[in-house]
């Protein structure tokens, strides 16, 4: 499967940013919230020790009425109060329709005994004298225990409950943490909207610098797209390129070099070789000729002589092929280019068919005036080796079909009956010298030339061969030329 780096690249920083702005996201809303638990258990201590001091009626109805404020909450949030004295007995009681709320039990053991019950009565605030009510406070002495402070759930939400017990009265606050929720809610849904545009933010920056970052692997892969066969020469120039692809390019261009030394090598050997045995070749075709024609007629010689003037002839046309193949890769095939009209070539190759395989049934389509402009002898070989090939990897009384149309260019198609062809062989069937399974080619004449060259000299007059997909039982080439 194919992937891309790109993409990786900016899910890895989506991810590796996400990582960080949630853990981030997670431990500042914990803090927060501890924060504002925190100040609410101070403000609850606090409230709750100045609830141990006598008040009047009047004075609890306006500390039950103020609590919520005084514990930076809103007025209308719920709270509830409990403070009783020394001898248990309820001083003030706010909040009984919260009766979920155990306050009951939740007072911290006193660390000193209770006063007693005179003392006790002016804690109750029973005597009006200043003296007695100074003397109360000195009882207390300030010396309050470590206050009691947790959580309770209830069916109404959770509660912050604070409770002190002193000499003379215990105390215990409750009040809803409603409010503290909703605001951490804000701020959880503050949170991940920040580190939502946050990643977003992330994730187009590490596109674009991805981008930016690959921006010279594009540029070398536009350069490797154009170099070809005839421009192995070309270089890719350093330039201002980035020192990290510097050794890329460097490792690119040596294999080049190399590809090119190759390249010539082979080039230079097999034109070389088809043009050292060109001659040789011709003068021992012409001796073999010479030497048949003064033979006896019917003689075992002259059977000889012609059976080897035929094998000469056959490997003058391989050396041929090879030469044009060469020149091929080389890009130095030379087209003498003319007005060649396709549709008179096909109706003479069409003619040369009829007799040369009379035992098959050919079927001929060919549109009038189909013109194209291109090398007239190089596209009679290639329209002779197609046409060959019908004939020769056909079935018995099979056919073969000939259609040739003007479209975008103009499209030559020859079918024929064959023995369906593998798959394995279908990619390779433009390579030089195969020839496909030999069980089913080894009476076939040929060394695996004819449809590589055809396919050069089409590519060579800008067009192409190319292999159809055909219904099972037959096979199917298509040439494509440029029209005129």
């Amino acid at each position: 499967m194919i992937r891309s780096f790109r993409l990786r690249i900016a899910l890895f920083s989506v991810a590796l940013a996400g990582s960080a702005l949630v853990g981030f996201g997670i431990i500042a809303w914990r803090l927060i919230y501890v924060a504002e638990v925190s100040r609410l258990d101070a403000k609850l201590e606090s409230q709750a020790k100045r609830a141990t001091r006598p008040r009047s009626p009047e004075e609890w109805q306006a500390f039950g009425a103020s609590l919520s404020l005084e514990l930076g909450a809103d007025a209308d949030t719920p709270t509830a109060v409990l403070v009783k004295n020394s001898q248990g007995e309820v001083l003030y009681q706010s909040g009984q329709e919260f009766a979920e709320i155990n306050l009951q039990n939740f007072f911290p053991p006193l660390l000193i005994p209770p006063v007693s019950p005179d003392e006790n009565d002016l804690a109750l605030g029973t005597e009006k004298s200043p003296r007695n009510l100074d003397r109360s406070f000195s009882v207390m002495g300030g010396m309050f225990p470590n206050p009691r402070i947790q959580t309770q759930r209830t069916a109404t939400g959770d509660w912050r409950i604070g409770a002190v017990s002193t000499p003379r009265a215990q105390a215990a606050i409750a009040i809803s943490l409603q409010a503290i929720d909703q605001e951490m809610d804000v701020i959880r849904n503050i949170f991940l909207v920040a580190i939502s545009g946050t990643l977003l933010l992330v994730a187009g920056g590490a596109w674009g610098l991805s981008g930016r970052a690959l921006r010279p692997i594009r540029r070398l892969t536009a350069a490797i797209q154009q170099v070809t066969v005839a421009g192995l020469d070309q270089q890719i120039h350093l330039g201002a390129t980035d020192v990290e692809f510097v050794e890329l390019i460097q490792v690119f261009n040596q294999m080049l070099e190399r590809l090119e030394r190759s390249f010539k090598q082979a080039s230079r050997f097999s034109a070389d070789a088809a043009h050292e045995l060109k001659t040789p070749l011709a003068i021992l075709q012409g001796e073999l000729e010479q030497a048949l024609y003064h033979a006896e007629p019917g003689s075992e010689v002259q059977q000889n002589l012609s059976n080897l003037l035929d094998e000469v002839r056959r490997l003058s046309g391989i050396v041929r092929k090879l030469l044009l193949l060469s020149l091929a890769d080389a890009g130095q095939m030379s087209l003498h280019k003319v007005e060649v009209n396709l549709s008179e070539l096909l109706a003479v190759i069409v003619e040369d068919m009829e007799l040369l395989a009379p035992h098959l049934t050919l079927e001929a389509d060919v549109a009038s005036d189909l013109w194209v402009w291109g090398d007239r002898d190089l596209l009679t070989q290639v329209l002779q080796n197609l046409v060959s090939n019908a004939i020769k990897y056909n079935l018995p009384n099979g056919w073969i079909r000939i259609q040739a149309r003007q479209r975008l260019s103009v499209q030559v198609t020859i079918s024929n009956a064959s023995n369906t062809m593998p798959l394995s062989d279908r990619p390779r069937i433009f390579d030089r010298f195969y020839r496909g399974d030999p069980a089913r080619t080894r009476k076939v004449e040929g060394i695996g030339l004819g449809l590589s060259l055809s396919r050069e000299i089409a590519r060579a007059h800008n067009g192409d061969l190319v292999l159809d997909s055909a219904p099972e039982g037959q096979t199917a080439l298509t040439l494509s030329l440029p029209s005129r």
